[in-house]
């Protein structure tokens, strides 16, 4: 190993100390779902968004609200409805007859972590108040634009299996989201431990982390280590999306109608960087790209009527991708 490398992998293990208490804090609360909490802390370490996606009951709003009160920062849960309005989301201009003057009242998503619980049930007008928020971190209120504070990370939910009343999320908001999760149903084992501890009663947290402490560790993920190779990886792999058949995969291109874009090859990078952190290692292997390829792929590939038919879906091809492209 490199001097300059074996330096960062030794800071990273001293910084990512944190990740194991946080783990271990987290789970006074929720049995099992390591995935998906893992997922959440690296979209914080990415300063990205997350998208959660899974039928009722999975724990997915109780573990955003464990991992929030396992950190020091400003939380707040909006619930999506179908008769939502931006300026529930946003806040609004209110007249102060006493000042005569306009007044900004901001709305919940003023926050440090901002959950969106069953995101696809508000309509179009609200997507794009909460795209502005997302992408660029603001948020604009009569003719002036305020600063969201830092951190800021939204986690969505979305319900995969009840679409009455729902609104399907536009393909340049579902882009945003830098981590699109599949929460599966517990063991067994698991879910025996589930019913005793709610039984008992569930613990208060307390946080193990500051907001200031996220934002210098963040500094220390980006300055993990990726090859040359890595990177080539990772450029093959999302350019297979887009012209299969220069990869050799001429069977894909009949199930893919656009691939994903540059924001993906950057999304996979700083994840794969993140999944190093959490794991102690100051430097990507391919198997962190593996790891975390999934779920920053699958919403990113648009398939074809075809595929649909053929009932192919996103991860099939994601899993082809991995199949096929040369590891480094």
């Amino acid at each position: 190993m490199r001097p300059e490398v074996a330096a960062i992998n030794e800071k990273v293990r001293a910084e990512a100390a944190f990740v194991e208490k946080l783990l271990e804090n987290v789970g006074r609360v929720i049995v099992g779902q390591e995935d998906l909490v893992e997922r959440i802390i690296i979209g914080l370490l990415c300063n990205g968004h997350v998208l959660l996606e899974g039928v009722p009951g999975l724990a997915k709003t109780t573990a955003v609200r464990a991992v929030a009160d396992s950190m020091h920062l400003a939380f707040s849960r909006i619930q999506f409805t179908p008769d939502l309005l931006p300026a529930d989301l946003i806040g609004t201009m209110i007249y102060d007859p006493e000042r005569r003057a306009f007044e900004a009242k901001k709305g919940p998503v003023f926050a440090n972590i901002v959950l969106a619980d069953e995101i696809n049930r508000a309509p179009a007008k609200v997507q794009s108040a909460l795209l502005e928020a997302m992408q660029e971190h603001q948020v604009t209120l009569g003719d002036t634009t305020h600063k969201l504070p830092a951190p800021f990370l939204v986690l969505a939910t979305q319900n995969p299996i009840e679409q009455e009343g729902t609104y399907p999320l536009p393909e340049a908001q579902v882009d945003r989201f830098m981590l699109h999760v599949k929460v599966s149903y517990p063991t067994r084992a698991q879910e025996r431990l589930i019913i005793d501890r709610v039984s008992a009663g569930m613990p208060d947290l307390e946080p193990v982390i500051h907001g200031e402490e996220l934002l210098k560790v963040r500094e220390v993920v980006g300055s993990v280590y990726v090859d040359e190779k890595i990177k080539d990886y990772v450029l093959d792999l999302v350019g297979a999306t887009r012209d299969p058949g220069a990869f050799g995969l001429d069977e894909l291109s009949n199930l893919l109608e656009y691939g994903a874009s540059p924001r993906a090859s950057i999304s996979l990078l700083q994840a794969a960087k993140a999944h190093a952190f959490v794991r102690g290692r100051g430097y990507v292997t391919p198997e962190d790209i593996k790891a975390i390829g999934f779920d920053v792929l699958r919403h990113r590939v648009i398939r074809t009527y075809e595929a649909e038919a053929e009932e192919v879906s996103a991860d099939d091809i994601v899993q082809k991708l991995f199949d096929s492209i040369e590891v480094p």
